[in-house]
């Protein structure tokens, strides 16, 4: 069946992550991340998922607002600034605001164009995504913002993968699935979606049982990419 549906993850896919780090190690207010940033922004996004995975596992299901500030204070305390108010505030407001990476605008009205439709699935809030997606611009070229918090379980559940069907109306194997987390794309991979891993930097691949469709090192690719399909 041709792909006919474009899905995308959100954090670390289209908008980047680092971002809020990064901006505020720019703007010269906090010179303590200055040259620790990097450090931090990667704790930061590397126990948001453990702290998503384990909730899943769990059963200990919370939004991803919560996950999202219980990771950033673990990764304040590594970085030795545990009781910077100001810069935790500054953190979390500029996470509401994270940048697009700069191809997608483009690769998202592109796909529109060719009269394909298009959507997120993230374990982001409902909230945060609304965030994301007015401060990067792209809400008239996306058909649906689907989160988690509708199913009440974290990826890579399998129910979290169900919602494009029923919010779509299409068949697995008509959706083009797009990660920048191998195992997302794994997981996706083995629920019967076509998939690409945009590797932006150059991780190995995964051991899993099931390994992406396509690698891809940014966005740009992907409207030729569901063309061909």
């Amino acid at each position: 069946m041709a792909i006919d549906t474009c899905i995308f993850d959100a954090y670390g896919t289209l908008f980047d992550v680092t971002s809020a780090a990064r901006r505020t190690a720019e703007d010269g207010t906090f010179p303590q991340l200055t040259d620790t940033w990097q450090r931090l922004a990667a704790d930061w996004r590397d126990k948001q998922l453990q702290y998503s995975w384990i909730r899943a596992i769990t059963g200990a299901h919370c939004d991803f607002w919560q996950v999202t500030k219980e990771a950033l204070d673990y990764a304040l305390e590594a970085s030795g600034l545990t009781g910077e108010k100001a810069l935790r505030e500054r953190l979390l407001k500029l996470y509401w605001e994270l940048s697009a990476y700069p191809e997608v605008p483009d690769m998202l009205g592109a796909l529109k164009d060719a009269g394909k439709t298009t959507g997120i699935l993230s374990n982001g809030s409902p909230e945060m995504l609304q965030g994301a997606v007015k401060s990067a611009g792209v809400g008239r070229l996306l058909d649906h913002v689907l989160s988690v918090e509708s199913v009440g379980i974290f990826k890579p559940d399998s129910r979290v993968y169900d919602m494009v069907g029923r919010a779509f109306g299409c068949e697995a194997d008509s959706v083009l699935f797009v990660s920048s987390n191998g195992w997302d794309v794994a997981a996706a991979t083995g629920y019967g979606f076509t998939t690409a891993w945009v590797n932006r930097t150059g991780l190995p691949m995964d051991n899993l049982p099931w390994t992406p469709t396509h690698v891809l090192t940014d966005l740009t690719g992907i409207p030729a990419l569901a063309e061909s399909l």
